[in-house]
């Protein structure tokens, strides 16, 4: 579980998140949604440290991390899986060397007992018989699969992802869903992820926070969002499925 409150983020004189609280809850997909300069990047980056708050209280289950010095901070990061947008992979290095990556800094595994987690979270994405390739040789999604096979290899409690379906087709898009949401209540992780699409919010959000102009205007599960009353959501939602279905058209 992981819990905010009252988390305010400045840019010089702007103020980009204004007190927002919310609960993300273990063991289930919770989304945060809202539109482009919204917050919610910012927010994301917030909750793993890589951009300190100017105000609130962000608690990991019981341990509160605003405030930590770098050394425990870094505890706390073994505990993390982040999946960055367009998957963030080391152009240099193959597959199985990406997946090792975070190993080789966290873990006191061997060189044997290391590569064989890698190879165990390579195929737990179906990616059996890459690890010689680059990324260079992929595809899109497969570079998504790498990236979150990299991301759980140290068996995370909590996993971020910052909008996985970036860039990818509908059916490879529903593919990083099933697999995220699989990979979530297998672990029992808290997993958090930033999102636009609103398929993944119908499919896989057991927990939504709606960010708009930098507050949290909304927090509820994917039933009750369809009987929202809150404007910014409902106009949120409304023009993100006429894009989609312009996009579709298009295609």
């Amino acid at each position: 579980m992981i819990e905010i409150r009252g988390v305010t983020k400045f840019f010089d004189e702007k103020k980009v998140l204004q007190e927002v609280d919310a609960l993300f809850e273990k063991g289930k997909v919770n989304l945060i949604i809202g539109k482009s300069g919204s917050g919610k990047t910012v927010l994301l980056k917030s909750l793993i440290g890589l951009l300190p708050v100017d105000a609130g209280m962000i608690r990991f289950d019981d341990r509160e991390i605003t405030g930590l010095n770098m050394k425990n901070m870094k505890e706390i990061r073994k505990e993390m899986g982040v999946v960055f947008q367009g998957g963030a992979l080391f152009d240099s290095l193959s597959v199985i060397e990406n997946v090792l990556f975070p190993l080789n800094f966290f873990s006191r595994m061997n060189e044997e007992e290391k590569r064989e987690r890698a190879l165990f979270c390579l195929r737990r994405v179906n990616l059996n018989d890459t690890g010689h390739l680059y990324p260079a040789e992929l595809s899109g999604g497969m570079k998504k699969r790498v990236a979150i096979a990299r991301a759980i290899v140290l068996q995370p409690r909590y996993l971020f992802c910052d909008e996985p379906n970036s860039g990818l087709d509908p059916l490879t898009a529903i593919v990083i869903d099933n697999l995220l949401s699989e990979l979530t209540h297998e672990y029992g992780m808290t997993t958090i992820i930033n999102t636009h699409d609103m398929n993944s919010v119908f499919e896989i959000g057991e927990k939504i926070v709606f960010i708009h102009e930098g507050r949290k205007e909304w927090e509820g599960d994917r039933e009750a969002i369809l009987h929202s009353t809150t404007p910014a959501l409902n106009e949120f939602l409304f023009t993100s499925k006429f894009n989609r279905m312009v996009k579709e058209n298009i295609r």
